[in-house]
């Protein structure tokens, strides 16, 4: 387990480096000035000077690379060429509100997903099959923010049942702020997973084991989950990585819909003002993210099916 942790380790290093790189390069050929969109047209020359001096981008570009890379290792990503707040600082703030909406809408997908795709593989071809698969195809078919603006417009706007915008304080109103962005991304990862384990089920439950369990008298409740849904686990472990990652991105949009704090609202912010630092600093964090949910998964499939360790 070790050895396989070291060498997945080993993976995810260059490639956060390959990101950092990529990031830092982005940000230089972006058109426009961050000096004039942080001081503004009327800026005086010396004032626009100063300004770059202060942030370092009056440096040639590969001492601004190296001076970032150094920062990133100190877990100094500067400061907002905007508000002169440490980038550390807005992320820290923001960032557990995406963590929660992501949490809220996978833990909503994954209990409404999994056992509708159960109920469809055990009713192959019957009215909950068809249904299950209908919602599927419709959940494929809406966009994130277009769902999000219809619920937001249904439930908050004319009924009124649910804030508009915002993410609440104390725990019940968090809970009732975040309802709504979160079924907007539970919709799509429910049609998913409810496809996915339909899918892997109906697989699994031809095989000649499942058949020989039948056999012996064992009953079909100890067959579909002990015998089928087990052994189904790792596609479906697959899907539940690639759905948190599909959802850590989705909250970006949503949050920027219902109007809530988050990573990728301040990334959206950051990008139309043209913040170098906060932009680099937004990039890295879903990077990161990115590259620790690929080793968590990893780790699952050992746990789930220990002869990936051999591979």
């Amino acid at each position: 387990m070790a050895r396989y942790l070291l060498l997945r380790l080993g993976d995810a290093i260059p490639t956060l480096f390959l990101v950092l790189t990529l990031v830092f390069i982005a940000m230089r050929i972006l058109p426009g000035d961050p000096a004039l969109a942080a001081l503004g047209d009327a800026a005086l020359p010396e004032q626009l000077a100063e300004f770059r001096e202060r942030m370092g981008l009056n440096v040639p570009l590969w001492q601004q690379y190296f001076n970032f890379l150094g920062g990133v290792l100190t877990l100094d990503f500067g400061r907002s060429l905007l508000s002169n707040t440490p980038v550390l600082t807005l992320i820290a703030q923001n960032l557990p509100y995406t963590i929660e909406l992501t949490l809220a809408a996978m833990a909503m997908g994954i209990v409404a997903g999994i056992p509708m795709g159960v109920l469809a593989a055990t009713n192959r071809n019957k009215l909950p099959d068809t249904g299950v698969r209908l919602f599927s195809l419709i959940g494929y078919a809406i966009p994130d923010f277009f769902l999000g603006a219809l619920l937001l417009i249904t439930f908050a706007l004319n009924l009124g049942w649910f804030p508009i915008n915002g993410a609440g304080t104390d725990f019940a109103s968090r809970m009732h702020h975040i309802f709504l962005p979160a079924l907007t991304l539970a919709f799509v990862k429910a049609a998913f997973l409810g496809r996915l384990t339909r899918t892997s089920l109906l697989e699994v439950l031809g095989k000649d084991y499942v058949r020989t369990a039948r056999a012996k008298g064992a009953r079909e409740k100890r067959v579909i989950y002990n015998h089928g849904l087990r052994n189904a686990m790792l596609p479906i472990t697959t899907g539940l990585g690639l759905s948190l990652l599909s959802t850590l991105s989705g909250s970006v949009a949503v949050e920027l819909v219902f109007n809530r704090p988050g990573i990728g609202r301040l990334l959206i912010d950051a990008i139309a003002q043209r913040d170098y630092a906060v932009i680099q600093g937004g990039v890295l964090v879903f990077a990161v993210f990115v590259v620790l949910i690929n080793l968590l998964m990893d780790l699952v499939y050992v746990v789930v099916d220990p002869r990936v360790r051999v591979s």
